[in-house]
């Protein structure tokens, strides 16, 4: 998958840390990567647009030097991480061929160290990627990002990414190779991806992939987000304002693990969309999987976004809060 003509990707040097810890609940449990700040999939509805450390409109700053960065972390670690997060603030498939050849090497090096690997993606998986990941698939976990099985969904909302039909058949490939993988349904748009027919659409279409577990997280609204949904053209476009004035009456709740509020809808409304969203899925032999970061208020437990590993004493250097990460790649979970 070839880069937009109109995006760019800016080189530079880290300066500081590859492996962080996220502030996130769901996060927490390993250290994560972040190829490059911002991302070329530019999803509309893409939480990284209120970041500290967004580059703007197709616009990557791509970390080249970490692949020698990460080796000599891990040269020096006594003890290894028994896994390691993609990403909390990017994508590691975006369709350029600089950011795709980082994202194997670094791969490939977690590989030799014998570190798993647990990503979550909308990008198209390059060729060089399939070859490693299917050679370890004990150490893979996968989530790929899927909200709609609806080509209009994706024109409006996910210009950047890989067509749904492509993430599906990545998901049955993932199956196939033996490696764990779940779709995630986030942010579920209201009023737009949650109709019946939508979700019994979507879910025939994960059933068939042999994937029977769904994550789900349902859109928060804050001023940077809601402008570019404002501004996203497209099939739904049309959609968009009637879709964020249900937010108006829903108040804000802290966003668990991140120490910021996010504008949400209503309770009984996200209550009553996750409820319709799990009968649907049942239907097809799925299981449900709701974010609490984001709904701490209706719902406890983790979206298992960065999967079950075997448990293993982490050392010291892989347990730094986010905040000791200091270098111009540091890009903050906090939508703003």
């Amino acid at each position: 998958m070839s880069a937009p003509p109109t995006s760019q990707v800016i080189r530079v040097q880290r300066r500081s840390r590859v492996l962080v810890s996220s502030t996130l609940t769901c996060l927490s449990t390993l250290p994560t990567i972040n190829l490059t700040a911002g991302c070329l999939h530019d999803c509309a509805y893409c939480y990284i647009r209120g970041y500290r450390g967004y580059p703007g409109e197709s616009t990557a700053t791509l970390y080249e030097d970490t692949p020698e960065r990460l080796e000599r972390e891990l040269e020096r670690a006594k003890v290894k991480p028994r896994a390691v997060y993609f990403s909390p603030s990017s994508d590691l498939f975006q369709p350029h061929p600089d950011i795709q050849r980082c994202a194997e090497r670094v791969i490939e090096i977690l590989f030799e160290h014998g570190v798993g690997v647990a990503f979550l993606s909308k990008g198209e998986i390059s060729e060089r990627a399939w070859e490693l990941l299917e050679a370890h698939a004990s150490l893979v976990q996968a989530q790929i990002g899927l909200i709609s099985a609806s080509e209009d969904v994706a024109l409006t909302f996910e210009s950047g990414a890989a067509p749904p039909a492509k993430r599906l058949e990545q998901m049955a490939r993932l199956v196939r190779a033996g490696i764990r993988v779940a779709a995630r349904m986030d942010p579920v748009l209201p009023g737009i991806t949650d109709t019946d027919e939508e979700l019994m659409r979507l879910f025939d279409a994960v059933a068939e992939t042999g994937v029977s577990s769904v994550s789900v997280g349902i859109l928060i609204a804050r001023s940077k987000i809601t402008a570019s949904l404002r501004r996203a053209t497209g099939p739904l476009a049309a959609s968009v304002p009637s879709m964020l004035a249900r937010f108006k009456g829903g108040g804000s709740i802290a966003m668990r693990g991140a120490g910021t509020e996010v504008g949400v809808l209503p309770a009984p409304e996200r209550e009553a969309i996750i409820d319709r969203i799990r009968r649907r899925a049942a239907a097809r032999g799925i299981e449900i999987r709701v974010c609490a970061c984001k709904n701490a208020d209706i719902t406890g437990g983790s979206c298992n976004i960065a999967g079950t590993w075997p448990r293993r004493p982490a050392p010291r250097q892989f347990q730094l809060p986010l905040a000791a990460s200091r270098g111009s790649e540091r890009t903050e979970e906090r939508p703003q």
